[in-house]
């Protein structure tokens, strides 16, 4: 499928590991935390609780296991989803091909393409990020992630920090494509599974800046938290 790809300038931002945690370098060298690790350091208490308590039930090996699976596919199925936006030939594994074949309805209602796979920059909130896509969903312009999972969430209950990650992109994206008229306010999140069709979080304008309010409190509470802990 040909897309209208409009493209903004991408930013590859270089990726830096520091004590377990994820942060990126802009061009003038400037480092910023990413999405994920300011929600992994803010995480709530009942969360962590529910974190250990499933690791506690299923025993290390099998922790390692999941998540390892769960990366690879992960990343199988991104760099699938980024030469089809791109117009490439995706020439799919058959490890990612489950996922592939549940998501690819989904990506055909894809239009305008602005941005795969780009590095952006917060620098009023000071953090930083990866985004998957900016495109026009059912010509609605908006942020999208794409996700991989064994069977559907259901709710957005169950998406846990999912829509909070997606605001702070999109909130990255407006405010370091400013320039460029970018104004989002509309996000969708998809969860490719394996054998149906992928499960589909379109969120709205109202939604989108309850979320943001939410991320602003939890950005505060990182940099308070380094501030007082000599992070």
């Amino acid at each position: 499928m040909q897309f209208d790809t409009q493209l903004l300038p991408r930013n590859h931002g270089k990726p830096l590991r520091d004590n377990g945690q994820q942060y990126y370098m802009d061009d003038k060298g400037n480092r910023f935390p990413s999405v994920t690790t300011i929600l992994n350091a803010t995480k709530p208490q009942v969360d962590r609780d529910r974190l250990s308590n499933w690791k506690a039930r299923i025993g290390t090996e099998e922790v390692t296991r999941i998540s390892t699976t769960a990366s690879r596919r992960g990343t199988q199925t991104h760099k699938q989803i980024e030469r089809y936006l791109l117009g490439e030939n995706p020439i799919c594994s058959e490890a990612s091909r489950p996922y592939w074949e549940s998501i690819k309805p989904v990506l055909e209602k894809i239009d305008t393409v602005r941005l795969v796979e780009g590095s952006v920059f917060h620098y009023d909130l000071s953090y930083s990020g990866k985004v998957d896509c900016v495109a026009s969903y059912k010509s609605v312009p908006c942020i999208c992630e794409w996700k991989t999972a064994d069977k559907p969430k259901g709710t957005v209950e169950r998406l846990y920090e999912y829509p909070l990650q997606l605001t702070a992109y999109l909130g990255a994206v407006n405010e370091y494509y400013r320039d460029y008229g970018i104004d989002l306010n509309h996000a969708l999140l998809v969860i490719a599974i394996p054998e149906i069709e992928a499960e589909v979080f379109w969120f709205e304008p109202q939604t989108m800046n309850s979320f943001w309010q939410k991320w602003e409190q939890r950005v505060a509470e990182y940099w308070q938290r380094r501030q007082y802990r000599g992070w």
